[in-house]
C-alpha cells in the first residue's frame, strides 16, 4: 500500500483514519479539503483543483482523504487501495454535529486555516442524502478497478478498529522480521 485513497460520507471519519493510518505505515497524508479550501471557505477554481489533484497524485506515495467526485476518477487511477467508509448516515450525521461543537469557531487539524467548522443545512442533505444519490455510483466505480487494486469497503467503527489493528500487527512483524535478520 503505497497510494490509498480513503472516501466516504462526510463524518464517516476519512481524516481520522488517514492521520492513524499514516502514523501506522509513515506514509505522507493530505487531506483534500485542505487543499480544496482557501481562507474563508473560498473554493478553488475548478482548472486548478485539477492541476493541484494531478501533482498530488503523482507523488511517490501518499494517503488521500477525501470526496470530490470532480476528480474521483483520476485518483482512482493511480490509488492503489481505496478505503471506502460506508457508515450509517446517521453516525455520520452525529459526528459532524458534535465535530461542530469540538471545533467550534477554530479550523480543524484537516482544514485550511482560517475556515472554522460550520455546520449548514446543505451538508446536512448532502450527508443524507449520500448512501441513496452517490453510494450506488461509488460502488460501481469500484466494481471496475483493476486487478492490482485493492477495495476496502469497512462498514462499521469496529471495524475500522480491527483494520488498523491488523495493519499494525503486520507492521509489527514485518519490523521484528527484519530486525531478527
Amino acid at each position: 500500500m503505497k497510494k490509498i485513497l480513503i472516501i466516504g460520507s462526510g463524518g464517516a471519519g476519512k481524516s481520522t483514519l488517514a492521520r492513524e493510518l499514516g502514523t501506522i505505515l509513515g506514509l505522507e497524508v493530505i487531506h483534500l479539503d485542505a487543499w480544496y479550501w482557501n481562507p474563508g471557505w473560498i473554493e478553488t477554481p475548478k482548472t486548478e483543483w485539477q492541476s493541484i489533484i494531478q501533482d498530488l497524485t503523482r507523488r511517490e506515495s501518499w494517503i488521500m482523504d477525501g470526496n470530490y467526485g470532480g476528480t474521483l476518477d483520476l485518483r482512482l487511477s493511480v490509488a492503489d487501495t481505496v478505503i471506502f467508509l460506508d457508515f450509517p448516515r446517521l453516525l455520520c450525521l452525529s459526528r459532524v454535529i458534535k465535530r461542530r461543537f469540538m471545533y467550534a469557531g477554530q479550523s480543524r487539524p484537516d482544514m485550511a486555516s482560517d475556515c472554522p467548522e460550520r455546520l449548514n443545512w446543505e451538508f446536512l442533505k448532502y450527508i443524507w442524502s449520500y448512501p441513496i444519490i452517490r453510494r450506488p455510483g461509488i460502488l460501481e466505480k469500484l466494481s471496475q478497478v483493476r486487478p492490482n487494486q485493492q477495495v476496502i469497503i469497512l462498514c462499521k467503527p469496529t471495524e475500522v478498529r480491527d483494520f488498523l489493528q491488523n495493519i499494525l500487527q503486520i507492521q509489527i512483524y514485518t519490523i521484528d522480521f527484519y530486525e531478527r535478520k
